[in-house]
């Protein structure tokens, strides 16, 4: 539809003000200016956003949730996933995860085959462990079910899962700023 629900478009700004303000996210230092990978202002991230910002992490897992959003909820969550992961001796997927302001897509690094495309709609709330601090993880409404998943990533480094977090931050402002901007003049 042309016209996005006003619910939808609240639930945007709500999710990108929960994760700004998070406060274990290093807004200021990422650290990762050495190695250029990370654009160092806004302003300078926009253009590369817009084409999708890409990670590569190890999928750890999903669990399914009772509430879009919340600290407690998803460190609950995180726990459970980082337990289960642990029990199964299994190798972790490796996944290249592109964020944009459309959303989040995940491709299988080794095949290259797509995984799953999650619209920045249906995401409520992404977030860096606070114990697990190399754990990225973000909730979402399954298109399928309807139900509130969580999934989890471990990334190389704390900065790394710090980035990819503020990257979704942004991803959410830039997607809300492209809404309002198209629907100006309605």
């Amino acid at each position: 539809s042309a016209q996005a629900p006003a619910t939808a478009m609240e639930a945007l700004r709500a999710a990108g003000r929960a994760v700004l303000r998070s406060p274990r996210l290093a807004r200021h230092g990422l650290g990762l200016r050495r190695r250029r990978k990370l654009p160092e202002s806004w302003a300078d991230m926009q253009e590369p956003l817009l084409e999708g910002m890409c990670f590569t992490l190890k999928y750890l897992g999903m669990t399914l949730v009772e509430k879009p959003k919340g600290e407690d909820m998803a460190a609950a969550a995180i726990r459970r996933i980082v337990a289960t992961a642990r029990v199964g001796a299994r190798k972790f997927q490796k996944v290249i995860l592109t964020v944009s302001p459309r959303g989040i897509s995940l491709q299988d690094a080794d095949t290259k085959e797509m995984v799953e495309n999650i619209s920045i709609y249906r995401i409520s709330y992404c977030t860096t462990d606070k114990l697990q601090n190399k754990v990225f993880a973000y909730v979402a409404q399954s298109q399928e079910s309807g139900a509130l998943e969580c999934h989890a990533f471990l990334s190389p480094k704390k900065k790394i899962a710090q980035a990819v977090t503020l990257t979704v931050a942004q991803a959410f402002q830039m997607a809300l700023d492209l809404w309002e901007a198209t629907h100006a003049g309605r």
